[in-house]
């Protein structure tokens, strides 16, 4: 899967993003080049922006998003987020109807407002936001859903890390890092085989 610095360019990359990508990939802005060789010069986070750049594959970005938010799919207390992700996914295939899917995510996103009233479950509403957002990559056009890929995972890695923390201030700020890290290292592996293989790779379930 290939990009050009140009097609990055035209998206107003920020600037340290712009600026390591360029030293590692310039000066010719036309010369395509794998997107996984970002992961050398880039982090995750500008990688996932990236992806904004290649809206043709879309349905790939959506199927992303959905198995990000699939990590932590124990902590979404509602089945109307869990129905939205499977209508999602089907939606990408094109096996639900865009009226289906609308429906599925405006209820995903009543979950997560009704969720966002309790703070004290942090793990379980920012998994419902990743619901709400794999909903969204799904629903919208092909320019939105790789920001909602992106947003799916930094709530998918957020979910699992809060979660981890328990109630002595020390221990849980150690158990957040280690399993947003964790969390993100996945998603970054996922990342890294889609660009390589130019397609979804199939694994147990989805």
């Amino acid at each position: 899967m290939k990009i050009t610095l140009a097609k990055i360019k035209e998206h107003n990359p920020c600037i340290d993003g712009w600026e390591q990508i360029l030293a590692a990939q310039g000066p010719d802005l036309d010369r395509e080049w794998p997107l996984v060789e970002a992961f050398d010069s880039n982090g995750l986070e500008h990688v996932l922006w990236a992806l904004r750049c290649l809206p043709e594959h879309s349905r790939l970005w959506r199927k992303y998003a959905v198995w990000c938010v699939m990590q932590v799919d124990h902590l979404l207390p509602d089945q109307r987020s869990m129905d939205a992700l499977d209508i999602a996914w089907s939606h990408s295939d094109c096996w639900a109807t865009d009226a289906e899917l609308a429906a599925a995510r405006d209820a995903a996103w009543a979950a997560a407002e009704a969720a966002s009233s309790d703070a004290r479950d942090a793990a379980r509403a920012a998994a419902l936001a990743s619901a709400s957002d794999a909903a969204w990559a799904a629903a919208e056009a092909a320019r939105y859903a790789a920001w909602a890929a992106a947003g799916a995972a930094r709530d998918a890695a957020k979910a699992a890390a809060s979660a981890a923390a328990s109630d002595a201030r020390d221990a849980a700020r150690a158990a957040w890092v280690s399993a947003n890290d964790a969390a993100r290292a996945a998603q970054k592996d996922k990342l890294i085989q889609i660009l390589s293989a130019g397609e979804w790779v199939q694994e147990d379930g989805r």
